[in-house]
């Protein structure tokens, strides 16, 4: 498998939040990042179908520029992420996988349409710290 690549809104301070979330804890280095406002993010979304413009949700690219590459969104995307962070992590994601789909991204969507007025707004996009600028593909 390829790193995964995580599509985040650069935006946004709770993608911001758990980007960085994900860089403390991703000790083996697995994944990538890309802003949703990239050239990057809009060649992954075009080629699957998925409108680049729409910044409501994240997305997560498995096996990138494989041929059997996919894309999860939303709540599958940070179930994806979650699995691969560790014991604690993994646990907590058998644990949410447990709820239906049709629960947990109407749960998802909620907290996306108000993540701006909760979590705030970024004029640009964030820049990783030295150390994490390798795994950005935006940059």
């Amino acid at each position: 498998m390829s790193h995964p690549i995580f599509l985040y809104d650069g935006v946004c301070g709770l993608c911001n939040r758990f980007v960085q979330f994900i860089l403390r804890r991703d000790r083996n280095a697995i994944f990538r990042f890309a802003s949703l406002q990239s050239s990057v993010a809009a060649r992954i979304l075009t080629r699957h179908g998925a409108n680049p413009t729409d910044l409501d949700t994240v997305y997560l690219v498995v096996n990138h520029e494989l041929p059997d590459e996919y894309l999860l969104s939303r709540s599958d995307a940070v179930l994806f992420v979650l699995s691969q962070l560790g014991r604690l992590w993994r646990a907590v994601a058998s644990l949410l996988q447990l709820l239906p789909k049709v629960l947990r991204d109407p749960a998802y969507n909620t907290v996306a349409s108000h993540r701006y007025r909760i979590f705030g707004r970024f004029d640009v996009c964030t820049l990783p710290r030295d150390a994490d600028h390798t795994r950005f593909l935006d940059q």
